[in-house]
């Protein structure tokens, strides 16, 4: 036996020695292969359009890589593109931070208030289902300028997954913890602020990086049918006058616009949650 743990005392050390060698070279080979995988898209999409390929898919009728990338580097060099780019992080950012003080706050009200949710739930219910882009017209005409209405469109497309996801973690917490708060004297306040909004922190980012995702498809579907700048407006004028190199460019600024966000929002939601405990990952 004591050889055994005499065993197990040096080889501990050594394993807790190369482990974080280990992590750092998984996630060395993580980022490799998805660097790899874009890249390998990249170059079947250059082979697919610039041999003319025609399979199910016409891809003869698409740019190349190279024509899309000379018309990036062009309108990188032009003022419109940086208007277009700021004007939608504005409505995004607007819309979405509305959507996330809202959503926060009501989904906490409808998972604790039985009178708040009998008022307003069946409200909530009945909007929920309706899709955020099918409110253009009514938002046209509700708002005096397009401004309002497409950061209101982006509003309401953020609103609903965050207020469902925060509601729901709400109603997932232990009734343990809110007792044990209780009965040391704790008033309504403190375990509204040490028990849930704490607890349902995983909830309400889950539904905030849904809400980001869903606001950049909205507010550019909203730029295409009444914006007059943004990168939906200008991608949608460039298919009009047949410049589909301009399509892909604004494509490919929406995706990396999207993705930086939505990136934002899960590195936010890593550091405000490190104190909860998380599994490791082995990846073999």
């Amino acid at each position: 036996m004591s050889t055994a743990v005499a065993r197990l005392d040096v080889v501990a050390p050594e394993e807790a020695a190369t482990a974080p060698r280990a992590s750092h070279g998984r996630a060395l080979r993580s980022r490799a292969i998805r660097v790899t995988s874009v890249l390998a898209a990249v170059l079947a999409w250059q082979l697919l359009t610039a041999n003319d390929i025609r399979l199910w898919v016409r891809f003869d009728t698409l740019p190349t890589v190279t024509e899309i990338a000379r018309a990036l580097r062009h309108q990188l060099g032009t003022d419109t593109y940086w208007l277009d780019l700021g004007q939608s992080l504005i409505r995004i950012l607007t819309g979405f931070g509305l959507a996330a003080l809202l959503g926060v706050a009501t989904g906490v009200a409808l998972g604790r208030s039985r009178l708040f949710a009998d008022v307003f739930g069946p409200l909530t219910e009945l909007a929920r289902p309706i899709p955020a882009i099918a409110i253009v017209p009514v938002a046209i005409l509700l708002f005096p300028d397009d401004e309002a209405g497409i950061v209101f469109i982006t509003f309401l497309a953020a609103y609903f997954p965050i207020m469902v996801s925060t509601r729901h973690a709400v109603h997932a917490l232990p009734t343990i913890w809110e007792e044990s708060i209780r009965t040391q004297g704790g008033g309504r306040w403190d375990v509204l602020t040490r028990v849930v909004l704490p607890g349902s922190l995983p909830g309400v980012f889950g539904g905030l990086s849904v809400g980001i995702g869903v606001s950049w498809i909205c507010v550019v579907s909203a730029e295409m049918i009444s914006g007059r700048l943004g990168v939906g407006y200008r991608t949608w004028q460039a298919y009009t006058i047949v410049d589909y190199p301009g399509v892909f460019v604004g494509i490919i600024t929406i995706g990396v616009l999207g993705f930086g966000t939505s990136a934002a929002v899960e590195l936010i939601g890593q550091r405000v949650t490190r104190w909860l405990p998380r599994a490791q990952e082995t990846v073999k």
